[in-house]
C-alpha cells in the first residue's frame, strides 16, 4: 500500500499532506488568523507561515488532546481549520504578552 495516502472510513483514499501542503495550509491559517485578530499590519509572509504552522501543532494539541476529537483524519478542511484555530489562539497569547502596538 502505498504511504502517501490516508484509509477513509468507506475504504475511498485521500492524499496525505505533505509538507509544502503544510506551508500553504500554515500560511493561509496565519493570515487568515492575523486578519481575525488584527495583527496583520505587524505581520509578514513568514511571520504568518510559522504563525499558522505553529498554531497547527497547538491546534491538533488543543483539538485531539483537550477535545478528544480526530484530527488527522479530517482531512485539508478540517486541517485549515484546526491550523486556522489554533494561530487564532497563538495570536491571542502573543497579544497578552506583548502587548498591543501603542504606536496607534
Amino acid at each position: 500500500m502505498d504511504t502517501n495516502f490516508v484509509i477513509l472510513a468507506d475504504g475511498l483514499q485521500s492524499p496525505s499532506l505533505g509538507w509544502i501542503a503544510w506551508i500553504i495550509i500554515g500560511g493561509l491559517a496565519g493570515w487568515i488568523g492575523s486578519k481575525i485578530m488584527k495583527t496583520d499590519e505587524q505581520m509578514g509572509l513568514i511571520a504568518n507561515i510559522v504563525v499558522g504552522i505553529i498554531g497547527g501543532f497547538l491546534g491538533g494539541w488543543i483539538l485531539s488532546g483537550l477535545l478528544n476529537l480526530d484530527v488527522e483524519g479530517g482531512g485539508w478542511i478540517f486541517s485549515f481549520i484546526t491550523c486556522l484555530i489554533g494561530a487564532c489562539v497563538l495570536l491571542f497569547i502573543l497579544k497578552l504578552i506583548f502587548g498591543r502596538n501603542k504606536t496607534k
